[in-house]
C-alpha cells in the first residue's frame, strides 16, 4: 500500500472569484468528499457562502470527479498523508499564504480522513470539521462486500441505494440537479478506486484514538443521516481534547450540497474563532 497522489481543485475562481487564481489574503480551507461524490458536485453549492471568508481548495479521491485512478489500495493513514502532501505542494507553489491558517472540513470519507489528519498530524491544521462522518462507519465486513461487489459490477450498482442514504427526504425532487450530479459522479467513478476507498474504510477505527487529537473539532451531523447519525458526532466531540458538535435538521449524509447555508454558517462560526493557543 501506498498514499495516493490527490487531485485539488481551486473553488474560488468556481464560485465567482478572482478566475486568475491568485491568493487573496484569506486563510485557506481544505475539503474534502464523501466516497462517490467529487469535489465540484459536492461543495460546489456551499462554495459562493464559504469563499469570502477562504481560498477553498476541495481534493477528489482517486477516481472520482475526473480523478486519476489509484493503481493499489490505501488506507486511511496514507489518505490523511496524501491530504498533508498536498496541502503542502499547494504551500510551495504560494497558493497558500504560510502566514495564514490553514483549516480543513471533510463529509463521510472526506470526514473520517479529518479524523486521521487530527491524529497522525497534529497541528497541521489549525481546526478541522467532520461533517456526517464517525470514528468508525460501518463495518470491516459491510465495506468488504461493497468493495467486492463494486470491483465486479461497477459503481452504477451503488446509485440506488446512494440515493436513498445521501438525501434527506425529499430532496431529490426539490433539488434535482445538486442530486443529479452527485449521482452522475458516483455512476462515473472508477470501480476499482471505488473499491480502494471501501478497503480503507474497513480499517478504518479510531475510536479508541480520539483521546490523542488535540486540534480544535467540529463535528456536524446531519439530523437524518442513518449511515452517522448524531449519536456519532456527539461521541467524536466528546472523545476529543477540544470537541463540540452540531446537527443540520434538514441535512442527511451531505450536508454542504443539502443546506449550504446552515452548513456554511457553523463553519464559518467555527474557522472564524480566535484559537487561544495562538
Amino acid at each position: 500500500m501506498t498514499a495516493p497522489r490527490l487531485r485539488t481543485t481551486h473553488l474560488n475562481p468556481i464560485a465567482g472569484g478572482d478566475p486568475s487564481g491568485a491568493p487573496s489574503g484569506r486563510p485557506a480551507l481544505v475539503l474534502g468528499p464523501s466516497l462517490g461524490t467529487g469535489a465540484v458536485a459536492l461543495w460546489g453549492p456551499i462554495a459562493p457562502l464559504l469563499a469570502p471568508h477562504f481560498e477553498l481548495f476541495a481534493w477528489d479521491l482517486p477516481g472520482h470527479g475526473g480523478a486519476a485512478p489509484s493503481t493499489e489500495p490505501f488506507t486511511l493513514a496514507e489518505l490523511a498523508s496524501a491530504v498533508v502532501a498536498a496541502a503542502g505542494a499547494l504551500r510551495e507553489e504560494g497558493r497558500i499564504d504560510p502566514a495564514l491558517p490553514v483549516h480543513y472540513a471533510g463529509v463521510s470519507i472526506g470526514g473520517a480522513t479529518g479524523v486521521q489528519l487530527g491524529h497522525d498530524h497534529p497541528g497541521f491544521f489549525s481546526r478541522i470539521s467532520v461533517i456526517c462522518s464517525a470514528a468508525k462507519i460501518g463495518t470491516p465486513e459491510a465495506w468488504t462486500e461493497r468493495a467486492e461487489l463494486v470491483a465486479q459490477a461497477g459503481t452504477p450498482t451503488m446509485v440506488v441505494g446512494s440515493a436513498q442514504r445521501w438525501f434527506a427526504p425529499g430532496f431529490i425532487e426539490a433539488n434535482p440537479v445538486v442530486s443529479t450530479n452527485l449521482l452522475h459522479t458516483l455512476q462515473d467513478a472508477d470501480r476499482f478506486s471505488y473499491a480502494h476507498a471501501c478497503g480503507a474504510l474497513a480499517g478504518y477505527d479510531l475510536r479508541d484514538g480520539l483521546g490523542a487529537i488535540t486540534d480544535p473539532l467540529l463535528a456536524i451531523a446531519g439530523a437524518h443521516d442513518s449511515v452517522c447519525p448524531p449519536a456519532d458526532a456527539e461521541a467524536l466531540a466528546a472523545g476529543v481534547a477540544d470537541g463540540r458538535s452540531a446537527v443540520v435538521p434538514s441535512a442527511a449524509h451531505l450536508a454542504p450540497a443539502e443546506d449550504p447555508e446552515a452548513t456554511a454558517r457553523l463553519l464559518i462560526d467555527f474557522f472564524t474563532q480566535e484559537d487561544p493557543r495562538g
